[in-house]
């Protein structure tokens, strides 16, 4: 818990004192802080499988995405306050519910309450554990967390630093998760999966195709590819971006994907010879955010 006297946990390296109550720019004080923990099942089909995965929810995050269709927990940090005793105990229930793993999404800003979490779990915990995350990490975090983590799940969102710098308020995105991605890959290894097909441990990265951006998401394939050079993972590409909100500083952003940019992102991927997953264009969709609800909290 000394990590949070000055708290530089993520990229920002505020330095909030947070053990005394001051809250970081992610928006996380000192407590835990939970909005969710339940089944969800619109994850990967080798994270999600049949039975779910067993999703918990944390409040604040590290980027400022002006899309963030989590944004009342992400921003406006609605949540609830646990123990790390009860962070143990939902990784648990989870577990007896039935779920494939314990995806902890947006966990950055509470790594240290999770390791504590963790060792509590540990005894009885038989079921991985996935690092569900915007790709806003620092390497020295990440290496904290070797041995917790079975399943690393990051975003790379953007190659351009404008862009990031524009639409998630962090210019040093890209030099920032691509470089997190390469630790990431470091911890795991290659992909493992189970006799059902759900995966055991290994990487998968996520990239969001947004509106007007298919150059910039070909900048990204190609700097995930000199990655792939060196361990191999796997590849979701989302179709899923959603304009929730009105945005007048950049109109861009108040359209969907359309498929045409969906289509040649996807091709571009498949000529540099990923494998992984993509999305059908239904999944731009409101529906499929769950509610923020303290369900399981």
């Amino acid at each position: 818990m000394s990590y949070l006297e000055q708290c530089r946990l993520c990229p920002r390296e505020c330095g909030a004192v947070r053990q005394s109550g001051h809250r970081g720019l992610c928006g996380a004080e000192k407590s835990l802080r939970v909005a969710r923990a339940a089944l969800h099942f619109w994850e990967e089909p080798c994270i999600s499988g049949q039975t779910g995965s067993g999703t918990v929810f944390f409040s604040g995050c590290p980027l400022g995405c002006r899309f963030c269709q989590n944004h009342d927990i992400s921003a406006r940090c609605f949540g609830k306050d646990i123990s790390v005793q009860r962070l143990a105990e939902i990784f648990l229930e989870l577990q007896q519910q039935g779920a494939n793993n314990v995806n902890l999404v947006s966990p950055t800003q509470y790594v240290p309450q999770i390791i504590e979490a963790l060792d509590l779990a540990k005894p009885e915990l038989k079921i991985p554990v996935v690092y569900n995350t915007g790709g806003y990490e620092r390497v020295e975090t990440l290496r904290m967390l070797e041995g917790y983590v079975d399943i690393w799940l990051p975003d790379a969102k953007y190659a351009d630093p404008k862009r990031a710098g524009d639409y998630s308020n962090a210019a040093n995105y890209p030099e920032v998760a691509f470089a997190a991605i390469a630790e990431m890959l470091r911890q795991e290894g290659d992909p493992e999966f189970d006799q059902n097909g759900m995966m055991r441990r290994g990487v998968i990265v996520r990239h969001l195709v947004m509106p007007g951006g298919m150059q910039d998401s070909f900048r990204v394939l190609e700097e995930l590819a000199n990655l792939r050079q060196k361990q191999h993972f796997l590849l979701s590409l989302m179709s899923q971006y959603t304009p929730y909100r009105r945005d007048e500083t950049y109109p861009e952003l108040n359209r969907r994907v359309s498929s045409y940019e969906y289509r040649r992102v996807c091709e571009y991927a498949q000529e540099l010879g990923f494998e992984g997953f993509q999305q059908e264009r239904s999944s731009a969709k409101e529906e499929y955010t769950p509610d923020f609800d303290l369900t399981g909290v």
